[in-house]
């Protein structure tokens, strides 16, 4: 495992190195990608230092493999070294998280709190990227599924809080982490929108859906953790 943790930790450094070296990379899409990045390690790292999952959502972290996979079909067409190193990160670190949490320590996966139906999101985004793709073509609506089910590929985790009531202020981070990138990445579309007349609308609606659902964890992280210093409880 210490070998994964290396591999993980050069690769974060790596990422976060290149982008000083590519003029098209705006502060927010940096920001968001570097929130991202934390909030993966900062995942990994609490499962392998407590030895245990307990209050993670396994059937999330399936979803965020589905969405990696499906999103990197084109990991050998190489666009630049920034790129492909994000890309490898995201793959390896979502099928380690789920080796940890299925295998390595699934002693502590709490089956009984982790009952959302995944297949009620897995095949609404499968529908809609059939539907409402950019282009009728295998890489284009396997691209939109994983913008569809990354929107939404976070409700098992956040079901799960609502079952159990609380969270330990580590996976707190974690989340916190994960609402902020996708949040920079809204910012990201407004200055591509007003710098570059550039719009997505499949990625810009996903994006909202996504940052909306965060919402009522944002406003319990910040109340309960930041400000209480506190594991993150919901009001009674």
């Amino acid at each position: 495992m210490k070998f994964w943790f290396s591999f993980f930790y050069k690769l974060v450094i790596s990422g976060l190195r290149i982008p000083c070296y590519l003029t098209a990379m705006n502060i927010f899409r940096f920001a968001g990608d570097s929130s991202h990045l934390i909030a993966i390690v900062i995942l990994v790292m609490k499962i392998w230092r407590t030895r245990s999952c307990a209050g993670l959502s396994g059937k999330s972290q399936l979803l965020f493999a589905f969405v990696f996979t499906s999103r990197y079909l084109d990991l050998l067409n190489f666009i630049s070294s920034y790129n492909t190193i994000m890309k490898i990160f995201f793959l390896v670190s979502s099928y380690g998280t789920v080796y940890l949490m299925f295998f390595k320590f699934r002693a502590t996966y709490d089956r009984n709190h982790d009952t959302f139906r995944i297949e009620f999101l897995i095949i609404p985004a499968a529908a809609l990227a059939f539907f409402i793709n950019h282009q009728f073509s295998f890489m284009e609506i396997s691209w939109s599924f994983s913008i569809y089910l990354e929107a939404v590929a976070i409700m098992p985790q956040l079901f799960m809080l609502s079952h159990t009531g609380s969270a330990e202020t580590i996976t707190a981070h974690y989340l916190f982490a994960l609402g902020t990138y996708r949040a920079l990445y809204i910012l990201n579309w407004v200055y591509r929108y007003y710098t570059e007349e550039f719009f997505d609308p499949i990625a810009t609606v996903a994006g909202v859906v996504q940052t909306v659902l965060y919402a009522d964890f944002f406003y319990l992280y910040v109340t309960r953790v930041i400000r209480g210093h506190k594991n993150l409880e919901l009001p009674a």
